[in-house]
């Protein structure tokens, strides 16, 4: 375990980027930076993306349009609010944004799915009709696969699939996809600007990065006060479920599953039950 240590600095510093780097200690269970044993895809290239159409490839967006979303409803919240955050990723690269459908499939050639083995209906019938092949995700750990599925429902001409073997399995491979089309994971903590894109384009292959190397990997806040317990009364009114929303996020997106919230004067559950 590695510590980032205290660092004090002038309460003044308004721009979250610094006040995030300076006043949060990060927590490294080794490998949190790249907890993955393998990277790239199937195909060879180190990203499954391309902003040129490719032979075989499939248009996440497309001459000013973008493929329609779907999910079932039975799915986890967790996984169903990260597709949004996908939704909305789509339309801070290319300016369009896709519709989203939960349960009623929308009439399109081409659609996007996701959804986790065992709660998502769409996926096990994929899985049972053997156009999704699940067998090396299937039971692991927060793992993913990324895939071009030709015919996957009646009427779908195709469909880019995040399939996942549990509910972060899902969500790591839907702010995959999200980081690869050009969303830093610090795109609000350090302002990262998002690369802009008219087409972008899934490549064919498999894409998954494997079960992570290391089971728990997160960040424990460190100097909370003053500054940072400052800024977040300002922004947030504290170190509410407002503020953690945006630590818990920034930790998914980051493909890590665990935090350690310091507490000085503050208790975690008791200030804020929806934390």
């Amino acid at each position: 375990m590695i510590l980032i240590g205290k660092i004090f600095f002038n309460r003044s510093l308004q721009h979250i980027s610094i006040l995030f780097f300076l006043f949060i200690g990060i927590l490294f269970i080794p490998g949190f930076a790249c907890p993955y044993p393998q990277t790239g895809s199937s195909n060879g290239s180190k990203s499954y993306i391309s902003f040129e159409k490719i032979n075989g490839s499939f248009a996440v967006s497309e001459k000013g349009d973008s493929a329609p979303l779907f999910i079932n409803s039975n799915d986890y919240p967790g996984v169903i609010r990260a597709f949004k955050d996908l939704q909305s990723d789509i339309k801070k690269v290319t300016g369009i944004e896709p519709s989203l459908s939960i349960d009623k499939m929308q009439g399109a050639k081409e659609i996007i799915i996701a959804g986790t083995i065992g709660k998502s209906k769409v996926i096990d019938k994929l899985i049972s009709e053997k156009k999704l092949n699940a067998d090396d995700i299937k039971g692991k750990w927060e793992t993913f696969v990324i895939q071009i599925i030709e015919k996957p429902v009646e009427g779908v001409d195709r469909a880019l699939v995040i399939a996942g073997s549990d509910k972060r399995g899902t969500i790591y491979g839907i702010y995959d996809l999200s980081k690869n089309i050009g969303v830093s994971p610090w795109y609000w903590w350090a302002d990262v600007p998002v690369k802009k894109h008219t087409d972008v384009y899934v490549l064919p292959g498999r894409h998954t990065l494997g079960t992570p190397a290391v089971k728990y990997r997160g960040i424990f806040i460190n100097d909370e006060a003053p500054a940072l317990s400052g800024w977040a009364a300002e922004k947030f009114g504290g170190f509410n479920h407002k503020f953690y929303e945006k630590v818990f996020e920034l930790i998914l997106r980051l493909k890590g599953n665990y935090l350690w919230p310091a507490m000085w004067d503050n208790n975690f559950n008791d200030d804020d039950t929806l934390n």
